[in-house]
């Protein structure tokens, strides 16, 4: 085995019992496409690992975030699985160096490309799963994507109050129960200020004003996030 395989084993902290499910979540259908005698590429392992990787990320965000709604499980696990971030995964981990690539994908920068990598990501989590079982997935993913919370805190919007407010309530009141309603418009057009209520069904829960209509609707938003704590 390569000098890159063994690296890439050693930051996944697994060792193949069977090398070979390794290097097949590692070749690309390019591969397959040029030589296809005999060869088979890293497409079923990769919907294998799909779903895997769904499952346990599911279930560690279902007991680290106890008070949290679906909605936000939902958003915090896409952001985990999406293409862009299982790329960055890949290439932290030195996967983008052991892949098998068909000549021509190779030369138009296949290498890089964030599908190619998510793909192989995702392979190399199913091949785990037929190489050991579902305990040292979820040990492995944990020690590539190490601390969850800062991760997280790099990939979540900063400051969404609109959305959160959205979040809080659609479970009991259903996904139109909020509307906004610009109540005030005070200033000269170039120094306006706007005042926005917030309504809950029939109840305003908060206002806010902001210099533009977007401002407000935050403030008033975040004021009813206050509101609704109590």
């Amino acid at each position: 085995m390569n000098e890159a395989l063994e690296s890439l084993q050693a930051r996944l902290q697994h060792r193949f019992r069977d090398p070979a499910l390794l290097e097949l979540a590692l070749t690309h259908p390019s591969v397959i496409n040029e030589s296809p005698a005999g060869r088979e590429s890293n497409q079923r392992l990769e919907f294998l690992g799909d779903a895997v990787l769904q499952l346990l990320l599911a279930e560690e965000l279902f007991t680290r975030y106890p008070a949290e709604r679906e909605g936000l499980l939902s958003k915090r696990r896409s952001l985990l699985v999406n293409q862009r971030f299982l790329a960055h995964l890949a290439r932290e981990t030195g996967l983008d160096q052991c892949l098998h690539l068909g000549r021509s994908e190779n030369k138009t920068g296949g290498r890089s490309r964030p599908s190619v990598l998510s793909d192989a990501f995702e392979a190399v989590v199913g091949a785990i799963y037929l190489d050991s079982d579902l305990t040292t997935v979820r040990r492995v993913l944990m020690t590539v994507y190490g601390d969850l919370d800062q991760r997280l805190e790099g990939l979540l919007p900063t400051d969404n109050p609109k959305g959160q407010l959205q979040e809080k309530v659609q479970p009991e009141h259903g996904n139109d129960a909020l509307s906004y309603e610009v109540v005030r418009i005070t200033g000269e057009d170039h120094l306006r200020e706007y005042e926005v209520v917030v309504r809950l069904l029939d109840r305003i829960v908060g206002t806010g004003t902001g210099t533009s209509k977007q401002t407000a609707e935050e403030a008033a938003a975040r004021a009813a996030l206050e509101t609704l704590k109590t």
